[in-house]
């Protein structure tokens, strides 16, 4: 199994909802891959926060029929009520209004919850990435291929992710290849590259983007500095200890 696939099947492994055969494949590359098994963490630490904050309602009759027709069209049965679906059809339809009536909650508690107004996504983003930033040097896990060879660290990448990332060769600015990792990042496994300027270490987060093409924004989040742009179909960002203006330099050639 690997890291796409065990991606998919995260959720479903959180809840126990896997039978016993996708369980242990997914056990078994989580004991293999760091950055699974970080996302693993963080989906549970993702569920216990909403189990111990979510308050819990009790869905009034008009959403339960509004779910109930859905799940009943979804199966082809839009005349039948739930209670007159056959045995495994009744079994998938009581999972599906399960998950559809989980995810009204959840956006419905996420609404009232969030502290004023709702974050926009590049800030969640940026969020996650200083997080990685910072878990990646406490966790003494900052690279998974250690190399300062872009013909290494480029091709380690195949077959780990759905896209070839570039490993930008800063060395002219003063800034060392040092090597390159999986991270979990905006839903997505993506790749971090390692790099060094003096005593100071910068991640830098790449994955596809349908985004348009826009410079670099820069910001500081728990005392790091961020670098964020798009180029060429691919998101970038950058984080570290290093001051702000040399961290830009990244973005002028990455």
């Amino acid at each position: 199994m690997n890291c796409r696939e065990t991606e998919r099947l995260l959720p479903a492994y959180v809840d126990d909802e896997l039978d016993l055969e996708h369980s242990l494949e997914v056990e078994e590359h989580l004991g293999e891959c760091r950055a699974c098994a970080s996302a693993l963490r963080q989906q549970r630490a993702l569920k216990e926060a909403v189990a111990a904050r979510a308050p819990y309602y009790a869905a009034p009759a008009e959403l339960r029929e509004l779910v109930r027709r859905q799940a009943a069209a979804h199966f082809g049965l839009a005349n039948l009520r739930p209670s007159r679906l056959p045995g495994h059809s009744f079994w998938w339809a009581q999972r599906w209004l399960a998950v559809a009536a989980a995810s009204v909650l959840a956006v419905a508690v996420i609404w009232k919850v969030a502290p004023g107004p709702l974050r926009s996504v590049p800030d969640t983003i940026e969020s996650q990435v200083v997080a990685s930033h910072v878990r990646s040097l406490l966790a003494s896990h900052l690279m998974d291929v250690p190399s300062s060879d872009h013909h290494t660290v480029k091709p380690w990448f195949t077959g780990k992710l759905d896209f070839a990332p570039e490993v930008p060769d800063l060395s002219g600015e003063g800034f060392t290849l040092v090597g390159g990792r999986l991270d979990y990042l905006n839903g997505r496994t993506v790749a971090a590259l390692v790099y060094r300027r003096r005593n100071h270490t910068i991640n830098l987060f790449t994955w596809p983007s349908q985004s348009a093409d826009h410079g670099a924004q820069r910001s500081t989040r728990d005392g790091f500095h961020v670098v964020h742009w798009n180029r060429g179909g691919m998101e970038w960002w950058a984080v570290s200890d290093l001051n702000a203006e040399e961290l830009l330099e990244v973005a002028g050639r990455g």
